[in-house]
Parts: C-alpha cells; sequence; structure tokens
C-alpha cells in the first residue's frame, strides 16, 4: 500500500512503511545503478550534524522550542539503533556529486519520526540554516575521523604490541640477511622485524597527524561559502555542539569557500592510509616468503595452519591471510587513485564527487582495519619461528665473507666467494686453500654474531 507524498515537484507515490519522502523516492527511482549504497557511518555522521543544527537554531530563535525538541529527539531515536532504521536510508552512492538526495534523505525521515509529536518540515526546520553543500563535507570529515579513530588506529597499536613481543623474543637471534633476494651479511629475526615495527609506528604517526586536517567542518558556508540564510556565528557553534556531543575537537573552518570545494584533507589523510597500505604488503610478503616451503623454499618461519590450502594436494598449507592482506592493498590503492582524481575535481563553489570520495576513503578504513585484525590474529600471533633452519642458511651464506674485507681486502674476499661458489667449498675451506687467512683468524672473523 502506498501512501502520496509531495515536493517542489508535484506528487508521487511512498511505500507506506517507508519514512523518507518524495526527494528520497524521486532518487530512489531515479539512479538505480550498481550496488553501492551510501555508507551508514556516513549517515549517522548526518545525523549527529542535524541533531547539532536543531539545537543551535532553536538555540538562537529560528527553531521553535517544540519542533527543536522533536527533532533532537527523533535523531537520538536513529542513533541509538541505526541498524533498526538502515533500511530507511536506501539511497544509491552513484546519485547527486553534492549528496543533497542523502541529505534529503536523512531531512525526510527525522522530519517523519519528529512529525509524530507535531508538523516538521524537512526543509524549512530540519534543514534549517543549512545546505546540502555544507552540510555533506561536515559528514564527510566527522565519519572519516570518527572511524580512523575509533578503529582503525585501536587496531595498529594491537599489532605494535604483537611486534614488539616478536622483536624482543628473536633480538639475539642470528639469521641471514636478503638484498635483491639475494644472500646478504647477517642480521637477527628481532632486528627484521624492528623495521616491520617502525612501519607501522610511523604510519600510526602519519594518519594520527594527518587526521587533525579533518578536524575543519565546512557547516555554516550554506550553498556556495558565504553563510547565507546562515548566522555569521552557526558554524561555529554548531561546530562545539558536535565537540560536545562526540568529544572530537572539530572547529569550524575559517574559510568556507575552500571546505566546499576542496577535499584536499581527505585526499591528505587517504595518502597517510595508503603509506600504511604499501608497508602492510611489504610486511606479508616478506612473512610469505619466509615461510616458503616448508622444506623447499626459504622456510624460516612456519605459519598457523587455519585451513586445507588446496584441493588437491594433502597437507598443503598456504599463506592465506598474506593473500588477503595484500588484495586488500591493491584495493586501497585503487581506491586511492579514485579519490585524488575525484577530489581534483572541485569545479568553481563545489567539489561534486563527494559520494564516491567518502565510499572510497570508508572504505579503505574499514578493509585495512579488518584486514589487519585478521592477519594479526589468524597469522601473526602464531608465526613459529624455526631457529635451526635459520642458523642452516646462516653457516652456509658466502656472504659472510664481507667481514673479511677490512682484514685481507675486497678483492681477495670477492676471490674466495667465488672459489667457494664454484667449487663448492665452505668460506673456510677456499680462504685457507687460497692462503689469505689461518684457520684461528677465520674463526675469529666469520663469526655471525660478530657481524649483528
Amino acid at each position: 500500500m502506498d501512501r502520496i507524498e509531495r515536493d517542489s515537484m508535484g506528487e508521487i507515490k511512498v511505500a507506506q512503511e517507508a519514512l523518507w519522502g518524495a526527494q528520497t523516492q524521486r532518487s530512489l527511482e531515479n539512479f538505480q545503478i550498481g550496488n553501492e549504497k551510501m555508507p551508514i557511518s556516513l549517515i549517522e555522521a548526518l545525523i549527529q550534524v542535524k541533531k547539532a543544527c536543531a539545537i543551535v537554531n532553536q538555540e538562537e530563535g529560528k527553531l521553535s522550542e517544540v519542533n527543536g525538541e522533536n527533532i533532537r529527539v527523533a535523531c537520538e531515536l536513529l542513533l541509538q539503533d541505526l541498524n533498526s532504521y538502515e533500511k530507511h536510508f536506501p539511497l544509491c552512492l552513484w546519485q547527486t556529486g553534492s549528496g543533497t538526495q542523502s541529505n534529503m534523505n536523512v531531512n525526510e525521515v527525522i522530519a517523519h519520526l519528529a512529525s509524530q509529536q507535531g508538523a516538521v518540515h524537512p526543509n524549512d526546520h530540519v534543514n534549517l540554516s543549512q545546505s546540502s553543500n555544507d552540510v555533506f563535507p561536515t559528514a564527510m570529515h566527522i565519519a572519516a575521523y570518527s572511524e580512523i579513530q575509533n578503529h582503525l588506529i585501536p587496531e595498529m597499536e594491537e599489532w605494535l604490541k604483537v611486534l614488539s613481543n616478536l622483536m624482543g623474543r628473536y633480538q639475539s637471534t642470528v639469521k641471514i640477511g636478503r638484498t635483491h633476494l639475494q644472500d646478504a651479511t647477517p642480521i637477527t629475526f628481532g632486528q627484521e622485524v624492528s623495521g616491520w615495527k617502525s612501519m607501522v609506528e610511523n604510519s600510526l604517526n602519519a594518519i594520527k597527524m594527518s587526521s587533525e586536517s579533518l578536524l575543519k567542518l565546512a557547516i555554516g558556508g550554506t550553498a556556495v561559502g558565504t553563510g547565507l540564510n546562515a548566522s555569521n556565528s552557526f558554524g561555529e557553534k554548531v561546530a562545539q555542539e558536535l565537540e560536545k556531543s562526540l568529544v572530537i575537537p572539530f572547529i569550524s573552518d575559517p574559510n568556507k569557500y575552500f571546505a566546499l570545494t576542496s577535499h584536499q584533507p581527505i585526499s591528505f589523510v587517504h595518502g597517510s592510509l595508503r603509506a600504511l597500505a604499501s608497508d602492510l604488503m611489504k610486511i606479508a610478503n616478506d612473512i610469505r616468503w619466509l615461510a616458503s616451503g616448508p622444506r623447499s623454499g626459504l622456510g624460516e618461519l612456519t605459519l598457523p595452519s587455519n585451513e586445507p590450502g588446496s584441493s588437491i594436494m594433502p597437507g598443503k598449507v598456504n599463506p592465506t591471510q598474506a593473500e588477503a592482506l595484500t588484495m586488500i592493498v591493491a584495493q586501497v590503492m585503487g581506491n586511492d587513485t579514485t579519490i585524488q582524481v575525484a577530489a581534483s575535481q572541485g569545479n568553481f563553489e563545489l567539489n561534486v564527487y563527494k559520494p564516491v570520495i567518502i565510499h572510497n576513503f570508508l572504505q579503505t578504513v574499514t578493509l585495512l582495519t579488518d584486514g589487519m585484525r585478521s592477519f594479526r590474529e589468524k597469522c601473526l600471533i602464531g608465526l613459529t619461528v624455526n631457529e635451526k633452519r635459520m642458523e642452516e642458511l646462516v653457516a652456509s651464506s658466502l656472504m659472510l665473507v664481507t667481514a673479511l674485507a677490512p682484514h685481507i681486502g675486497y678483492e681477495k674476499s670477492a676471490e674466495i666467494a667465488h672459489k667457494a661458489l664454484n667449487e663448492k667449498l665452505t668460506l673456510e675451506e677456499a680462504a685457507l686453500s687460497l692462503n689469505y687467512a689461518s684457520k684461528e683468524e677465520l674463526k675469529q672473523w666469520l663469526n655471525p654474531n660478530e657481524m649483528i
């Protein structure tokens, strides 16, 4: 059964049980593209903005006490159990580039709920002193900052705990280093892990630093940045209200023209997320290379046996968590390209690629958070170090010869290495046959523990 809703374009049928109105329905019918919907975390941020705006509009005397209270209560009802109301925010991601239709979707749902206690209009009351052009980028910053702070950063901190533990446990476990995929001089596994740990630490610092740019909000700029139909203090007051309710130090962006037309802050922060992804690719690939084998590869690490690795080869264990994480990195890099291209399209007073920017940004945060958690729980924590294999590879490595160079020179050391390789000798055997050092000297100079 349908009901009739009206907007400036006339009448339209809306399902009786739907909480949205005419403008949402028109968007629903006009944009049936793909499966992607507006992210629910963005919807939540939009509702937070509407609540803050209602409070400020009521304080400024623009909104009656009754309507202000009804809008606030409706917002709180949605925020308390948004999952139950998610079906009432059905709009396609691929819609207007300003996000106007999703802004109106939120306005209409809030107005519908608030009107159960009195007449509330989605434009005149819920959207009072606002435009989609300042509300939507404000919600983008709120959602982006909140998702990073509440989900990704805590997971990165968990990684640092696990890596610190690995680093400490194997600080003295000597293994062969590798450069260019070839044998190099010795290193300890703890030292190798310390490199991974510093990658995560540096990315964490970069993400925290860059995320501060998201604290500046566009609200108060209305349509083109001039603040038409809003008070001069509206943006500042809404930012203060959001700071109070979300306990995040939001401020009003001092230049609303910038805030509406540029998504440099989102672009900047995503760059730090892409950098994290690049390091995760390196860490995951290092681990799966070091665990290759188990008998015909490097075999220095053993991965947890989580599931059968092959439908034809019994007993095979594959680096599936590394594969999942590296696929996520590929997606994040694609997201970054989309965001950078979309962020470059701020024509005149408004960027109209906002939905795709925030969709890709939030997907990146979710994928990195979930992927890192899965890799940590199902791989990193359960890694087993094959110290015997590490010891064997160190003992057979020709690059220990590097330690001879200060004593006998580069040319003679190279001659020893080539002779050992070509004649399948140990370094000691090759050096002694060339009479370049005594057995006692070689024992002292070729000690791996003195090379780390």
